[in-house]
């Protein structure tokens, strides 16, 4: 994950008790439930309904940049390369004790610990991985949210590249402006993930997060954080929104695809870190059918088309 500062910018109550000791088993049912707990507000910028909501001015030649013939890649799943498929979190409650955490890349855009994040707690791609290492931890009884990045477990607690705390009782946008979080765009990750219990239910009723491979020096709300050094004016900011056009016909996909392609009529997907172009995230769970997650791949950049942006922060 390509970051650059702007400035000074789930388990029953007690203990973890669904870790599984083989990594790609990592996270299970019982550590996933939120028991009914509401991801920030429903008037939060996450929860916004944009079906109607007027189309960007500069979307045909920005969803031309990203790529109009690029699949749209579900990167998440059950296990892929021996570790679960997606960014995991876990549910915790008070009875977690809270450790410290060490930061050291974006220490000075980090929310200070003690986080109630267990050392056995699941990693991004696995204890062995070297990629973005994000660690998600939800407190059901505090209504807090706690995310890392980079993290690593150490003797007594946690290393990480960044971390973030957000009360989900009040809006998201509640760290500084300039501000990166666990995410490059300084946005709360859990809030943008594919959760398998939404899907099974039948309806997913917030935004999703996605990536692109070359981003704007810009953000727009709700971001709060750039990460590219480029201003070119076809290039995506972190924070832009897309939906899925409502003349696309959804009819042909499996139930799980079809709830996934609604809520991205309905709410949209998010930029919110520099990665793969169309790739959006989900949690690992393994209850998902990888080969229908796979059939979403029929849908295309050219399929999709850019929310009015209003209020992007620029270095200008």
């Amino acid at each position: 994950m390509l970051r650059i500062s702007v400035g000074s910018f789930l388990v029953q109550a007690g203990a973890v008790v669904a870790i599984l000791s083989t990594p790609c088993m990592a996270q299970t049912r019982s550590s996933t439930d939120l028991h009914g707990v509401q991801v920030f507000p429903p008037d939060d910028p996450w929860n916004q309904d944009i079906a109607s909501s007027p189309v960007d001015a500069n979307s045909a030649a920005i969803v031309n940049f990203i790529g109009p013939n690029k699949p749209l890649h579900p990167d998440f799943g059950t296990v892929y390369d021996g570790a679960p498929s997606g960014i995991p979190f876990i549910v915790v409650g008070k009875d977690q004790p809270k450790i410290p955490v060490r930061f050291d890349e974006y220490g000075q855009e980090s929310d200070t610990g003690p986080y109630p994040i267990p050392l056995d707690a699941p990693i991004e791609g696995g204890p062995r991985s070297n990629g973005d290492r994000h660690v998600i931890v939800l407190d059901r009884d505090a209504m807090m949210l706690y995310e890392l990045y980079h993290a690593f477990p150490e003797s007594g607690g946690w290393r990480a590249g960044s971390g973030a705390v957000f009360d989900l009782t009040r809006n998201s946008a509640q760290r500084p402006a300039g501000w990166t979080s666990a995410d490059a765009a300084g946005l709360p990750i859990f809030a943008g993930l594919v959760r398998y219990d939404e899907v099974a239910a039948g309806k997913i009723t917030h935004a999703l997060r996605f990536t692109v491979r070359k981003s704007r020096r810009a953000y727009v709300p709700p971001a709060l954080h750039w990460a590219s050094s480029s201003d070119a004016q076809n290039l995506p900011p972190m924070g832009m929104r897309v939906r899925l056009r409502a003349d696309f016909d959804v009819s042909g996909f499996p139930r799980q695809d079809q709830v996934i392609l609604t809520a991205l009529k309905q709410y949209g997907m998010i930029v919110a870190d520099n990665g793969s172009d169309w790739f959006i995230s989900g949690a690992p769970d393994p209850r998902w059918n990888d080969g229908e997650l796979g059939l979403l791949r029929r849908v295309h950049g050219r399929d999709f088309e850019v929310v009015r942006m209003t209020g992007i922060v620029t270095a200008r």
